[in-house]
């Protein structure tokens, strides 16, 4: 299995270097066949060619079969029209990988939910609240005078029926419950639109139960009682928000793991941010990236009909959890004492390779 490795900028190069020795290790206990070809983006790839994001990147990466893309400073790139382009956006909106699945799982000893909570949040990944991402050419961001700022925001029927299909496919694998999360009562023709295309959606499964609650209630009873939600459902912004939160009740975002999926193509992403403070420095906890790729592994599995994959991305986060559940093999933002390299080196252990 053909897979790209995009390193990305500050923790990226360690915590991807800590990801790929974990696939190894599980490649080699389950024969998955698995090849790797890394190539530079972000102020590497700036650096090189004058842009965060080549085209010859992009172009390699639609013929991958998966895609493990590290942490970006985007927020430090140059202006776009001068080669800083937003890598995390530009490859879920030029791939079309518009499910950005996000779990949120309490483990022992670690969190700060008032109770064990174990969601996923379906996060629509191509249009909404994000500039980059909802115009044809240009940015939905502009100011026609001084002091004066627009942000528009694009919803189309397409992308929550899509977005939504895939929340109710999910939830009809775990308990059977989504939980569309909007904020209709004010934005009365975006967010009502979202929740028109969801209930529609509900109606081919009507096994699931639908449940609809405005974001702000949303926030509250994720803190409050996170064990009433299976899958939650929304929009870029809101579950961008919302998947923060929840990963930060559940243990931290440093244990967050994501994917961004399509129809024919996935990339494996922390949730996280590029931390370029503690860069170089093996002090990062490569758990959210580990896995993510573990979740890759997952989607291949049932993508492509492997069974092994399945087994070896179960064994992984199997092995995670073992090696979190000791607090002298956790990494020292969990109050450990391990650096980066050494807590791969103990789930490799847990993974039996």
């Amino acid at each position: 299995m053909d897979i790209l490795v995009l390193p990305g900028d500050g923790i990226g190069p360690e915590i991807t270097e800590a990801t790929l020795a974990v696939l190894r290790a599980a490649d080699r206990r389950f024969g998955l066949d698995l090849r790797f070809e890394t190539r530079e983006i972000g102020f590497a790839a700036y650096r090189a060619h004058g842009t965060t994001l080549p085209d010859a990147v992009l172009e390699r990466a639609r013929r991958a079969d998966g895609i493990i893309l590290g942490p970006i400073s985007h927020m430090d790139y140059p202006p776009r029209d001068q080669g800083g382009v937003n890598v995390s956006a530009a490859i879920r909106v030029k791939l079309d990988l518009y499910a950005n699945v996000r779990p949120a799982r309490s483990r022992p000893g670690i969190g700060r939910a008032a109770a064990p909570m174990d969601l996923v949040i379906m996060r629509e990944a191509t249009e909404g609240f994000y500039p980059d991402r909802n115009m044809y050419r240009g940015s939905g961001e502009f100011m026609p005078v001084p002091g004066v700022a627009i942000s528009m925001r694009k919803i189309t029927a397409f992308a929550c029926e899509r977005i939504a299909r895939r929340a109710f496919a999910l939830a009809r694998r775990r308990r059977r419950k989504v939980t569309a999360v909007h904020k209709a009562n004010n934005f009365i023709l975006s967010d009502g639109l979202f929740l028109d295309e969801v209930r529609k959606v509900a109606r081919d499964y009507p096994e699931v139960a639908l449940d609809e609650v405005i974001i702000d209630a949303c926030a509250a009873l994720l803190v409050r009682d996170p064990a009433r939600f299976d899958v939650i459902v929304a929009t870029n912004f809101h579950a961008d928000i919302l998947s923060d939160l929840a990963s930060e009740l559940s243990g931290s975002l440093g244990l967050a793991g994501a994917i961004n999926a399509g129809d024919t193509l996935c990339a494996a992403q922390a949730q996280h941010g590029s931390a370029p403070d503690i860069a170089g420095q093996d002090r990062a906890n490569p758990t959210s990236l580990i896995l993510s790729a573990a979740m890759l592994l997952f989607w291949l599995a049932e993508t492509r009909g492997l069974p092994s994959y399945a087994a070896a991305a179960g064994a992984i986060e199997a092995a995670v959890d073992a090696t979190l559940a000791d607090p002298a093999t956790r990494t020292a933002d969990l109050g450990g004492t391990l650096g980066t390299q050494a807590f791969a080196r103990a789930v490799v252990v847990a993974l039996g390779g």
